[in-house]
């Protein structure tokens, strides 16, 4: 087993724990605990970052397109969310949420297949 493969496991457990994490994170959405949710989506979203790059370089060919899409998705919806965070709006910050659990859900599915 190689080193890249090796990160690349590596990687994917990181990104199944965050995208666990992000699954509870609806509850967090309060209008109460601002800061929290701010600090912890960008933390989330710098690891989910790195663990993605290393995830799809060290995917075949043929799936680094599919990979690089989803994650995509995932991103745009996550700055959306900062700004609804940032906007300290209850209802946009859901909607942006549940956004972002459809494409959560996506990409547990791909990392399964």
């Amino acid at each position: 087993m190689g080193v890249s493969s090796m990160e690349a496991k590596g990687s994917i457990s990181r990104i199944r724990k965050c995208i666990r994490h992000l699954l509870t994170f609806g509850d967090q959405i309060d209008g109460e605990s601002w800061e929290f949710v701010a600090e912890d989506l960008r933390l989330r979203s710098t690891f989910l970052f790195c663990d993605f790059n290393r995830f799809i370089a060290a995917s075949p060919e043929d799936q680094k397109q599919p990979l690089t899409e989803l994650a995509n998705k995932l991103f745009h919806c996550m700055e959306e969310m900062d700004e609804a965070v940032k906007c300290r709006s209850v209802e946009l910050a859901r909607a942006c949420y549940n956004d972002a659990t459809s494409v959560l859900q996506d990409i547990l599915i791909s990392l399964i297949s």
